[in-house]
């Protein structure tokens, strides 16, 4: 869509000669989807570009800052820098490694469980914190989870926020196991289910059911790709921002292989008291307690009862 640039300078209705314009990020200078923010600007015969940081991006990276300053507009550059950037780190991220930017969400009961043995997980937490999922379901450009969340839920891994944004729903199934009853697969009406399985199952008559009768897409991988290997695949479609949701397989790999950039962890004042009930993670067998996961950059947020310990791998993301 349309560049922030482009909706301000539009909703100013031409009233923009002689003024000063304010940017987070050095307005671009190359034609992408859509043209270049700089040569607006200076169409718009502004007098000052205030611009809080430069872009990595390698068809940007100074030259639309060169580009404003050689037509005479007067460029003011690092204001508010750091708070900038950290605005920008998903941004940053996927444009300098193609790599998403990896968020992990879970809701928990006090002894770290998502569901019963049984499966029942409906609601842990409580629904001031099921708003905060959907504001990241809207925020994040995918939300990946396990064919075993998908099998035992039957998420619909949509926004139910008004106005809010669909995330392109990712379901890591390498063996092709879940059914066209799941709602991921039947409610596909904006075509944003895709599946991550081998390559061996292309062509199979669930892949083609799926893909002619239901449009759903896929990413097809190798048996020795690793995760890092399918998060450049995703990159490659142009998503550049993951949320994790489950379940604990998916979840424990991330942390695991380090993989993620940070995340929230809200916990319910509920205890389960079952060993046999579904942890949120698991795989780790530390001897001694300084060995434990320690997670970084916490900030808490207070959901009535409900609590959440939003962490980050570098200081000072400012997301949702």
């Amino acid at each position: 869509d349309a560049h922030a640039e482009v909706n301000a300078i539009n909703k100013a209705k031409n009233q923009t000669e002689g003024a000063t314009i304010y940017v987070t990020l050095e307005p671009c200078s190359h034609f992408g989807k859509t043209p270049p923010c700089v040569d607006l600007i200076i169409k718009s015969k502004f007098k000052t570009c205030v611009i809080g940081t430069s872009d990595p991006n390698p068809l940007v990276a100074g030259k639309g800052i060169e580009k404003l300053k050689n037509s005479g507009i007067e460029v003011i550059f690092g204001i508010m820098k750091k708070e900038c950037e950290d605005i920008n780190k998903v941004f940053f991220k996927y444009i300098s490694t193609k790599l998403p930017f990896i968020f992990i969400k879970c809701g928990i009961t006090l002894d770290g469980k998502i569901a019963t043995k049984n499966f029942s997980s409906k609601w842990i937490t409580n629904e001031l914190a099921r708003e905060k999922v959907q504001k990241y379901r809207n925020y994040f450009s995918g939300i990946l989870v396990g064919a075993n969340t998908v099998i035992q839920d039957n998420p619909s891994l949509k926004c139910s926020l008004k106005s809010g944004r669909n995330p392109f729903r990712l379901i890591l199934d390498r063996n092709l196991t879940i059914s066209n009853e799941c709602n991921i697969i039947y409610n596909n009406e904006d075509s944003k289910t895709i599946i991550i399985t081998l390559q061996e199952n292309e062509n199979s008559d669930k892949y083609n059911t799926f893909k002619n009768n239901f449009n759903i897409s896929f990413i097809l991988i190798e048996k020795n790709n690793t995760l890092k290997d399918i998060l450049f695949k995703i990159g490659e479609l142009g998503i550049d921002s993951i949320l994790i949701e489950g379940g604990e397989n998916v979840i424990s790999q991330f942390f695991k292989e380090n993989l993620f950039d940070g995340g929230e962890i809200i916990v319910a004042p509920k205890i389960l008291g079952d060993s046999n009930a579904i942890s949120f993670i698991n795989g780790f067998s530390p001897n001694l307690i300084q060995d434990a996961f320690s997670l970084d950059n916490i900030k808490i947020n207070l959901y009535g009862n409900n609590i959440g310990f939003e962490f980050y791998k570098e200081e000072g993301c400012l997301l949702v």
